[in-house]
């Protein structure tokens, strides 16, 4: 959420911001909500100091033996005031929270500013394309041959946007977890075990609701299915003032993801590109805000240093204004390239989100004892997102007789398993 003190300082600011990410907001509509819950909070702050000093002059009137009947009346009706200007200053605080719940962060200066994904900034590469003897299948293929993915059995069980990974491919997929939970660990990220599950305030907290809530699975007793592990880890230390040496806090959770994907409608539906379910490392930053940016540059490093562990080529992008998450001010995608579908493939998305998240979640820190508390930073990235990593693998990796070779950072989470051989031809 932004600052409302500063939309009021610097309006000229924010519409340029919001702007540059095609929006056009009404800045002076979200100011009268403002000017109106301030006037009638302060107007009722006023009679309520009236009130007390009445209501004290009542009591000396009664002691002196005097008829307090008409201060009476009148101590009753400022009361009737307050009341009426208390609910419509809720009022106001509601619809101006309403609107400020639903606006975007302003992007930082150093986001490019475009008006889609052509305008992203490709940073750097790493690795070159591989180079195949023959013509590359895509991941589909690859696993039905393989038999170790089953997207007609998934449907069958699930609907579309649901995969059934058999054998081998189940083995691979709890590999890619393990290993990149180990490396978050040597990278100095607590491992967390989270709820799937939680509730509207935890979503709201980082900025899912109530943007996204189409995007989003409701169950029942008011739970939402989290879509990112990023949710329940940010939301740790809601409320909480941390003390400065406790940061930067670095945590890291293996997850299910659940996503609707309700605004991607018909985009890739073949193979597992785009699907409603599927499992994801988040890495989690806490930090002071003179670190953030440094910080989010190691983000960035650990989620490249596991795809070039796995010797993937990939790309580093910075997001253009018109592309970037809502509650992001900067972020890079790392697009892994994947053969077989002829194209790179988001893998992870790392963000800084400034204050933006803890201003919602109430997420402090104090320099020093008995200083005032300050919002931390919180940043988030993917380390790594699968399906999208088992598509860049297989198809990365695959040989001309249809077996696939297993990375060697891999091995020892595989068994000793160097290979998914092909199948024996009948």
């Amino acid at each position: 959420m932004i600052d409302i003190k500063r939309l009021r300082e610097q309006p000229e600011f924010f519409q340029k911001k919001w702007a540059e990410r095609g929006l056009s907001v009404d800045v002076s509509r979200l100011l009268k909500f403002d000017a109106d819950y301030r006037a009638t909070l302060c107007r009722a702050e006023e009679l309520q100091a009236q009130r007390k000093k009445a209501s004290e002059e009542i009591g000396k009137i009664k002691k002196a033996g005097g008829d307090a009947s008409a201060a009476q009346e009148q101590v009753r009706k400022s009361g009737d005031e307050i009341t009426a200007l208390n609910a419509e200053s809720e009022i106001s605080l509601k619809l101006l929270n309403d609107e400020l719940l639903r606006l975007p962060n302003p992007c930082s200066d150093s986001t490019p500013v475009g008006s889609d994904e052509h305008g992203n900034k490709e940073v750097r590469t790493w690795g070159t394309k591989p180079e195949l003897s023959f013509a590359p299948k895509a991941h589909w293929d690859l696993g039905k041959e393989l038999g170790i993915l089953d997207l007609e059995r998934g449907v069958k069980l699930s609907g579309s946007g649901f995969e059934l990974l058999r054998g081998a491919g189940a083995q691979l997929e709890r590999a890619l977890i393990n290993f990149f939970l180990d490396k978050a660990s040597e990278h100095g990220y607590t491992e967390h075990w989270v709820p799937f599950m939680v509730n509207e305030k935890t979503m709201t907290g980082t900025g899912q609701l109530p943007k996204f809530a189409d995007d989003l699975y409701k169950v029942t007793d008011d739970f939402w299915l989290i879509p990112t592990a990023e949710v329940p880890l940010t939301n740790i230390y809601a409320d909480e003032i941390l003390d400065k040496d406790q940061l930067p806090l670095q945590l890291a959770a293996f997850t299910p993801c659940f996503r609707r994907e309700a605004g991607a409608a018909g985009k890739d539906t073949r193979g597992i590109l785009r699907v409603h379910q599927f499992s994801k490392i988040e890495l989690v930053k806490i930090v002071e805000p003179s670190q953030s940016y440094t910080e989010l540059e190691l983000l960035v490093a650990d989620a490249e240093h596991l795809l070039q562990q796995l010797g993937l080529h990939y790309r580093v992008l910075e997001l253009c204004t018109g592309d970037i998450g809502f509650g992001a001010a900067k972020c890079y995608d790392i697009e892994a390239w994947a053969p077989g579908v002829g194209r790179f493939l988001e893998v992870s998305s790392c963000s800084n989100f400034e204050d933006f998240q803890a201003r919602r979640l109430q997420l402090r820190f104090r320099a020093e004892k008995g200083a005032k508390p300050q919002l931390c930073h919180t940043l988030n990235g993917s380390g790594l997102a699968l399906p999208r990593i088992m598509i860049a693998i297989l198809e990365t990796y695959q040989r001309e007789d249809g077996g696939i070779d297993i990375p060697d950072a891999l091995v020892p989470y595989m068994g000793g398993r160097r290979e998914i051989p092909p199948v024996a031809k009948k």
